[in-house]
């Protein structure tokens, strides 16, 4: 890591913090349930749009189409942005006992 001190002792590094945020993730043909890593000020929908063709998922786990059968797990996971139909911050997700 590089670390630099303006006149003002002001500190400059080259690493990018982000935090992490559990996802949903509906694709073609699987769900992935992980975590996309936002950067600090910034919200799931700047990672989205920014010019990177594909999104990082961390702590990933891979289910069938309709999320019922888990396929696999992984640490990492590198979706292209073009295949995400939607996406949910886990947050969001309505809790089953609360669905009509």
């Amino acid at each position: 890591m590089v670390t630099q001190f303006d006149e003002k002792g002001k500190i400059f590094t080259t690493v990018i913090s982000k935090l992490p945020i559990k996802v949903l993730i509906q694709l073609p043909t699987n769900q992935v349930q992980g975590e996309i890593h936002v950067r600090r000020d910034g919200r799931l929908k700047d990672e989205l749009d920014s010019a990177n063709k594909y999104i990082a998922v961390t702590n990933a786990t891979i289910f069938s189409q309709d999320g019922t059968k888990m396929i696999t797990q992984c640490k990492f996971l590198s979706i292209n942005n073009s295949q995400i139909i939607w996406i949910i911050p886990e947050e969001e997700l309505v809790p089953e006992e609360m669905k009509e």
